[in-house]
């Protein structure tokens, strides 16, 4: 029985000279070939990849042929990918999906969610309207799944794990993580999320990077995702997001998706290189904190980019702008 391996210090957080909260994790940069090229932690940690995985969901929209039938683009691609913030550039263009599709709101199986974006979260109580499925983070993955699902004839519960969209899922997010799934357990988006190692998710991000290597159909249906992702990172995720800001500071150099719990990836194409991030305690601003930092030791992401120092090395100011302390990465991390 292998022997787990504890998580290592990846994120400080300081307030003055005390060192205040410490966030723990595992990370792995794995090559073209998944190998390890450099871990943190356990590489063999199981873990769910959470919202990180968008980009293995959405391959069999584009294997199957689903994609080509109904004339998506590289916008629909990348909200497929995409944890949005609810704004009208996200939800507008859910719902002209949707159209095309011949289906409104009520075939979500996503569930309804306030939008994070500030706009649209104010007009929806101006005008005192509850918030919809489209508003949902994940609804660009959703309309995806029920373009797959209209493309097969399958049957309207789509998130079940025996659905053939499901299943269609799961085959892709195992031959590209290259492991058997141990399990799943059910996403805040209602779909099944499949459990993995982390260096398995980092594997599978390295497949992305080096997929122009390959003439496979897959390969292509991966170039098309990471080129949407990086082509439109307004709709992976949204204005003031570490996915969408740190991937224009990047210029098209990697694409990154967080999840939730403290997971985020990087697919960096010109390196040929993945990279999964698992934060122990599952805190958001460690695992911004981690990737950005792996990103500048990798040469792809500039360490005074303002876009980098939000996350980074960045002040932390109290509510009348006082400077009392920062968030870091850890020394480990360096």
């Amino acid at each position: 029985m292998t022997q787990s391996i504890a998580p290592v210090p990846m994120t400080e957080v300081w307030r003055g000279a005390l060192l205040e909260s410490l966030h723990l994790g595992h990370a792995v940069i794995c090559d073209a070939q998944g190998g390890i090229l450099r871990a943190w932690g356990d590489p063999r940690a199981v873990i769910y990849p959470r919202s990180s995985c968008k980009m293995i969901q959405a391959l069999p929209l584009l294997t199957s042929g689903a994609a080509e039938k109904y004339g998506l683009g590289s916008e629909h691609l990348a909200l497929a990918c995409a944890s949005h913030n609810g704004a009208a550039i996200h939800t507008n263009r859910v719902r002209a999906w949707l159209d095309r599709l011949g289906l409104d709101d009520d075939a979500f199986r996503c569930g309804p969610q306030v939008p994070d974006d500030e706009a649209a979260r104010n007009a929806l109580i101006r005008a005192f309207e509850a918030p919809c499925q489209v508003h949902n983070n994940c609804s660009g993955k959703h309309a995806g799944f029920l373009t797959l699902c209209q493309h097969m004839g399958a049957g309207p519960d789509y998130v079940a794990i025996d659905h053939p969209v499901q299943q269609a899922a799961l085959a892709a997010f195992e031959e590209v993580t290259d492991e058997t799934s141990p399990g799943h357990g059910i996403d805040g988006c209602s779909a099944p999320n499949f459990a993995c190692t982390l260096q398995g998710l980092a594997r599978a991000m390295a497949w992305f990077a080096s997929a122009e290597d390959r003439g496979d159909r897959a390969s292509a249906a991966a170039s098309r995702l990471v080129a949407a992702m990086i082509r439109h990172p307004e709709l992976v995720a949204g204005e003031g997001r570490a996915c969408t800001e740190l991937m224009r500071a990047m210029d098209g150099r990697a694409a990154i998706k967080t999840g939730a719990e403290g997971v985020f990836v990087a697919i960096l194409p010109e390196r040929r290189l993945g990279v999964a991030v698992k934060i122990a305690d599952g805190a958001t601003r460690a695992s911004e904190c981690a990737i950005a930092s792996i990103l500048v030791g990798l040469g792809v992401l500039d360490a005074e980019h303002p876009a980098t120092r939000k996350r980074t090395n960045a002040p932390l100011l109290n509510r009348r702008g006082i400077d009392t302390g920062c968030i870091r990465p850890a020394a480990g991390l360096l």
